[in-house]
């Protein structure tokens, strides 16, 4: 028989206990072990197992809670851990000291609202599939310990992401387990009078879809979670948010209705019942909860007299676009038609007009609607993800800025970080000097012990890696038997892997660009290196493939059938189930981390950066983070085949080039050992790696560049838009509509340039620039006229070039002065773009004329 409703009976802790619910609800456990040290000291056993303290007050027996109620010792470290807490979520963090610091003209948001589809805090919360949920709550961390006035928001999925096994073959299996909110770090957002809080969203046909939404409790940052699965919804609404990235385009855009729209009207909501400050700076994670600039505008409308232009000028200057994908198959699209039918009656945006939403998710193929694209033109500030990813989105969306070179093109990037307290070992915290908090969390490096000696790192290195082999036989173990395997025929399973070898890690998500499989492009090459007598590998490897995604199971089934053979199968493991608890002992345990991708198809990867806080070293193709941040002696780069356009024969390549590296470098170093039985200059690696990308790769780090680069900054222009009702937006509205007329008759009419000293100059000699322009109906203050000097070569294209603005000189006319920047063949040419000062750049319009 199965339920037909699931429900949680929550236990009775004794008035004495009572501090142990406010911990155990708020999700700092998660990186704050003393927190986790105090329910550990309930019930050591029950805690290794379930690691979520909340299920411990609901498991531990009434009687040792009444024992516990009665326990001096154990009621003083309560309170102790409580009043920390309590501290914690209230004193003055970075972002206060930085508003107080601010200077003229700075100004910072009072709070900004954070949108993603999924959310990683911790396995108690299974809200994620992925890097980009993790990186979500790794950012929510951050924020929280920066003081950072974040709220985030997204969907609650009551099916969470699959979980994953393996059928005998080696195939994937999924199965997703239900989700009772009630037993979940959760709170539900209630009104006074004590009934749940809901949004509505209006449906085709009449209807309106309800979500209930739930507040989880991310140190001092609240995350609200919507939450379909109520009564009121008919049954197909119900299941809008059944599970992650499931469905098709009909469920996939509901979700993502409810996740922009929905999510903005609980956002209004939570501030409304709890006093919390309204947002003013909007950051999507990703275009799919995009429309989330619609329902802002929507409100402007609604609120005053305003145009659709003008309120679309308020809502850009508010909000930050984030990107992560690299590819434009990657980008999230619907049928034209499909949003129509959501949008087209009016219900769900009141004055909103079906053709105004189209246009701005508008793409070459006028059948499709491209959420990214609509999360640029709704965004006045946009980022990658990391710097190469940022080179590569200005290159994706060139196409939007016509007339600009790719690098002028306005997105640029803040690459990714991890939160450090949530990945650094404990012992490596302990070790290296600091609290388990504070440990590569806000230093530069210098922080570290410098007593800490390479024969005490290295014991170390030998004792995280250990525990990792012992967590690989339990779940190699555990595998099998879920594989159909007697218990009686696994006993080889307690000799796989030994605690002395170099152990090399492979955990990730399984498209095909990630090449899961190129390891494995000679099986023989990689069987003598598993083997080899003096300097043996073994290799963990780990991963999900997408539902839908064939290709991607097919390439772990090839993994498996590979690790399947006797002769291997105690150097290589293939875990089922990848997620954040099997991470830990990944990140911490490996002394390589592995990483293969299609470069340049990686936009970040922050896995490798978990690693390399513990200690471990990155072998990887340069892509992502990895791009900017290798620097020869933190691990090493395989090389890519650039310029070979066969597929296969780069996978060889690149394959062969990886074997090589492991074979030659990786291998040995690891296995030079002194007298003391230390490899010194492995271990000198690890050195330089946590003091120079300790720092680099958090989240705290990243956290601060959107601080001072993107939220400060929008929070400026937004105020300066909305102030005296709107009249920033209204003038940027009545601007853009002055140059979309005029714009066509602006041409350059002429230009010179002239050089001090004669007929033969020599670099740093003064030149004079001089244009007339033929403004049409637009003054001198709305534009800016640059002269753009670089390098030219036989097709006339301009290459390192060097912009100097012309100031007005009479109408029409302009001038200016460089110096001579390069030696050999110069050339120079003349451009007018828009100018206004609530545009962050001047190509953000899209406008420019050439001479």
């Amino acid at each position: 028989m199965k339920a037909v409703r699931r429900f949680t009976v929550h236990a009775r802790v004794p008035d004495e206990l009572t501090g142990l619910t406010e911990l155990a609800t708020n999700l700092r456990w998660t990186w704050h072990p003393p927190t986790r040290d105090l329910f550990a000291s309930m019930d050591d056993a029950l805690f290794r197992r379930i690691r979520d303290p909340l299920r411990m007050l609901a498991e531990v027996p009434a009687s040792r809670l009444e024992e516990l109620a009665r326990d001096p010792e154990f009621l003083a470290r309560a309170r102790e851990a409580t009043d920390d807490l309590r501290r914690y979520l209230t004193e003055p963090r970075w972002f206060q000291r930085r508003v107080e610091e601010a200077g003229d003209g700075e100004r910072f948001p009072r709070a900004v609202a954070y949108f993603s589809m999924e959310f990683g805090v911790h396995e108690a919360l299974p809200n994620y599939s992925g890097g980009l949920g993790v990186l979500a709550g790794d950012h929510l961390k951050a924020a929280s310990d920066l003081g950072v006035p974040v709220i985030g928001v997204g969907p609650l999925y009551r099916a969470g992401y699959f979980r994953q096994s393996l059928s005998l073959d080696g195939w994937q299996v999924e199965h997703y387990p239900v989700i009772d909110p009630s037993g979940l770090p959760l709170e539900l957002l209630t009104e006074p009078s004590g009934d749940p809080v809901y949004v509505r969203v209006a449906m085709p046909g009449g209807r309106d879809l309800l979500a209930q939404i739930w507040q989880a409790r991310v140190g001092r940052v609240p995350l609200l979670l919507l939450d379909t699965d109520v009564e009121g919804n008919d049954e197909d609404l119900r299941g809008v948010t059944d599970r992650l990235y499931g469905g098709d385009d009909d469920h996939r855009i509901r979700q993502e209705i409810l996740a922009g729209i929905g999510g903005m009207r609980a956002v209004r909501r939570y501030c409304e019942l709890t006093g919390h400050p309204q947002p003013e700076v909007f950051h999507t994670n990703e275009g799919h909860a995009g429309f989330l600039g619609l329902e802002r505008v929507r409100e402007v409308l609604s609120a005053g007299e305003l145009t659709f232009d003008e309120a679309l000028s308020a809502v850009r200057a508010g909000t930050v676009f984030t990107t992560h994908t690299p590819v434009p198959a990657g980008l999230d699209r619907f049928g034209a038609d499909l949003v129509r039918h959501y949008f087209g009656d009016g219900r769900l945006l009141p004055g909103v007009d079906v053709g105004r939403v189209l246009a701005l998710g508008a793409e070459d193929d006028p059948r499709r609607f491209n959420m990214a694209h609509m999360g640029l033109r709704l965004a006045q500030r946009a980022n990658g993800v990391s710097a190469l990813h940022g080179r590569v989105s200005r290159r994706m969306f060139t196409r939007l800025w016509p007339g600009f070179d790719t690098e002028e093109v306005p997105i640029s990037s803040v690459t990714n970080g991890v939160h450090g307290p949530t990945w650094v070992a404990r012992e490596m915290s302990a070790l290296l000097g600091g609290s388990d908090e504070e440990w590569g969390h806000d230093g530069d490096g210098s922080g570290i012990d410098p007593n800490v000696t390479d024969e005490q790192l290295w014991e170390l290195r030998r004792e995280l890696r250990g525990n990792l082999v012992a967590e690989v036989r339990r779940r190699a173990r555990q595998a099998w038997l879920q594989r159909g395997a007697s218990a009686l025929e696994l006993g080889w399973t307690e000799r796989i892997f030994d605690p002395d070898v170099l152990t090399v890690g492979f955990a990730r998500r399984v498209p095909t660009y990630k090449r899961l499989t190129l390891m494995l492009r000679d099986p023989e090459r990689l069987r003598a290196l598993l083997l080899d007598d003096e300097h043996p590998i073994q290799i963990v490897v780990a991963g999900k493939s997408h539902p839908a995604d064939e290709g991607g199971k097919a390439l772990i089934q090839k993994i498996v059938k590979f690790v399947d053979d006797p002769a291997v199968r105690e150097r290589m493991v293939f875990l089922p189930d990848y997620g954040m608890s099997m991470a830990r002992y990944l990140y911490r345990g490996c002394d390589v981390w592995l990483n293969t991708p299609t470069r340049p198809l990686e936009a970040c990867g922050t896995s490798g950066m978990k690693a390399a806080l513990n200690g471990c070293l990155n072998l990887s193709i340069r892509d992502g983070w990895w791009d900017e941040y290798y620097d020869g002696s933190n691990g090493w780069a395989i090389p890519t085949a650039d310029g070979v356009t066969d597929p296969l024969l780069r996978d060889d390549l690149e394959a062969a080039a990886l074997y090589d590296l492991l074979g030659q470098q990786v291998a040995p170093l690891f296995y030079d050992r002194d007298a003391a039985g230390v490899p010194r200059g492995w271990v000198s690696m690890i050195w330089h790696t946590l003091r120079t990308l300790g720092p680099r790769v958090q989240a705290s780090r990243m956290v601060r560049e959107y601080v001072e680069s993107y939220y400060g900054p929008a929070a400026t222009t937004v105020a300066a838009a909305v102030a005296d009702d709107y009249a920033g937006a209204r003038s940027l509205a009545a601007y853009r509509a002055r140059v979309d007329a005029c714009w066509p008759l602006v041409r350059v009419v002429s230009t010179d340039l002239s050089v001090e000293g004669g007929d033969t100059p020599v670099v740093g000699t003064p030149a004079r620039l001089t244009a007339r322009v033929d403004l049409a109906e637009l003054d001198e203050s709305d534009v800016e006229v640059q002269a753009v000097v670089g390098r030219v070569g036989d097709t006339d294209d301009l290459s390192d070039v060097v912009t100097v603005p012309l100031s007005p000189c009479g109408r029409g006319e302009f001038a200016g002065t460089l110096r001579l920047p390069f030696a050999g063949s110069l050339g120079y040419t003349v451009r007018v773009l828009p100018r206004h000062p609530l545009l962050a750049s001047p190509a953000e319009l899209g406008r420019v004329v050439l001479a």
